[in-house]
């Protein structure tokens, strides 16, 4: 298996100074700082490529898990929203809600249900995050 990069560089002390992040093979870069992190600033922050890590990681194991149970997806979309606070510890990721919706024929609600919180389990970011994070939820629906 390939092994995968991603690189920041930051500029200046924590309040005042800002940075980029960019993945290994250039597909996406963004501009990071203190307001985009902790406040209402423009640019992306580290929770976000986080969450879209684990958006995109869970949507390709939901898809891989329905079409192993004989329903190929036509979509499947998701968005994890990652909560920051502040714990014993200092700060901390303590909540992910993963959300995601489905377009798959055939399917009834009961099972499409099943296959996802069985994605979300088995999804490699999803097991990453697991241990530290206090609560990873799930909220599926059928398109």
């Amino acid at each position: 298996m390939p092994i995968r990069s991603g690189s920041a560089r930051w500029q200046g002390n924590l309040t005042e100074g800002s940075g980029t992040v960019r993945t290994g093979k250039g597909g996406l870069q963004g501009n990071y700082s203190f307001k985009s992190r902790f406040e209402e600033g423009e640019g992306t922050n580290p929770e976000e490529l986080i969450g879209a890590a684990h958006a995109g990681c869970f949507s390709m194991a939901f898809s891989k898990a329905l079409s192993d149970a004989g329903f190929t997806p036509t979509s499947v979309d998701s968005t994890a929203k990652v909560h920051m606070g502040q714990t014993d510890a200092g700060f901390s990721i303590t909540k992910i809600d993963l959300e995601t919706t489905g377009d798959v024929p055939g399917i009834d609600e009961s099972t499409f249900l099943k296959i996802a919180e069985e994605a979300k389990a088995n999804c490699p970011i999803s097991r990453l995050l697991a241990p530290g994070v206090q609560e990873i939820t799930l909220s599926a629906k059928l398109a």
